[in-house]
């Protein structure tokens, strides 16, 4: 009887497994250099301006760079325990945490009663998609001044339709129990995005699914509950996290609306104005990319937690 090899002979013995990957034939290596090639461009956009930005900033977080020069310091993490006696950043902090977790459930309910609105068999419906839709796509910017004209408390348009019925407008960006309403109905204006993510997952659902719902007696709800949500529950996911990410880097409707001082009384300073008038109005650098690299950490847990809590009970059709 032939005694059987040991394991390490055996392993000896076999022939290495070639990773995929690595050019073998002159084909391989001919199609990987002009694939080098054609992708340089996006390959040296992403390093010089993502990659080495955010370099950059995580070594400036360590530093009292300042943005109008002037010799600087390695300081340590003294920029990050700095900004925890930091009254203006605990602000902006909570300003910002109170418009997500109102901005974001909201424009999740908006968007979806748009895309069960849009989702009907009605006349003149492509007419209809086009006008929700179009809001989402008009620059952010140009938006933002707009509304400034409309939230106008003396002649803006939204307090004149409310004197048409009777109520007296409130002082919208004036008032800083209005400055985040405010802030939030503007934000809801430009849900288009994400209701026509909505309505897509809407016309995935299947129709024979709610057909025997119907058959079995479910009502209008259940069948709704029941079908349709778990169905949709990926894009809704979808939604709830771009939105809390896009929510912890609000910017844009804040600095233009209001300002970079967070007027009315500090109500709408959120993290983003806040590290933005750090940079560049205080010119402390090094201060401002400690705020930006806490505030990313922040999204970070904030997006991890929400796929451990929400992400499980994710249905994706059927998948293991």
């Amino acid at each position: 009887m032939t005694s059987t090899a040991s394991a390490p002979a055996r392993a000896a013995t076999q022939p290495r497994r070639r990773t995929s990957w690595i050019p073998r034939t002159r084909r391989q290596k001919h199609n990987l250099k002009w694939g080098l090639i054609f992708t340089s461009p996006a390959i040296v956009g992403l390093l010089v301006f993502t990659l080495a930005p955010v370099i950059t900033s995580l070594v400036n977080s360590l530093t009292n760079v300042s943005l109008i020069g002037g010799t600087s310091r390695f300081v340590g993490f003294e920029n990050y325990r700095q900004l925890l006696s930091d009254s203006s950043w605990w602000m902006s902090l909570s300003n910002t945490a109170i418009l997500a977790i109102a901005s974001v459930p909201l424009g999740l309910l908006v968007a979806l009663g748009l895309a069960l609105m849009l989702n009907m068999r009605v006349r003149g419906l492509s007419i209809y998609r086009v006008i929700f839709f179009l809001p989402s796509i008009v620059p952010i910017v140009a938006a933002a001044v707009v509304w400034s004209y409309v939230l106008n408390p003396q002649y803006g348009v939204l307090n004149n339709l409310l004197d048409t019925v009777g109520i007296q407008g409130p002082g919208w960006l004036s008032d800083p129990a209005w400055s985040k309403p405010a802030l939030i109905l503007f934000g809801l204006w430009g849900v288009g995005n994400l209701m026509i993510i909505l309505l897509a997952g809407l016309q995935g659902v299947p129709v024979e699914l709610k057909e025997q719902a119907m058959i079995d007696g479910a009502g209008p709800w259940a069948r709704f509950r029941n079908v349709t949500v778990p169905f949709i529950s990926p894009h809704l996911l979808f939604g709830l996290v771009t939105g809390l990410i896009a929510g912890f880097q609000y910017f844009t409707p804040a600095f233009v609306l209001t300002g970079a001082n967070g007027d009315p009384a500090g109500s709408t300073l959120v993290s983003g104005v806040y590290l933005y008038s750090t940079a560049f109005y205080n010119f402390e650098l090094g201060y401002a990319s400690a705020i930006g690299w806490v505030l990313f950490l922040i999204i970070a847990v904030v997006s991890v937690l929400t796929f451990r809590l929400v992400g499980r009970r994710v249905y994706y059709g059927g998948a293991a």
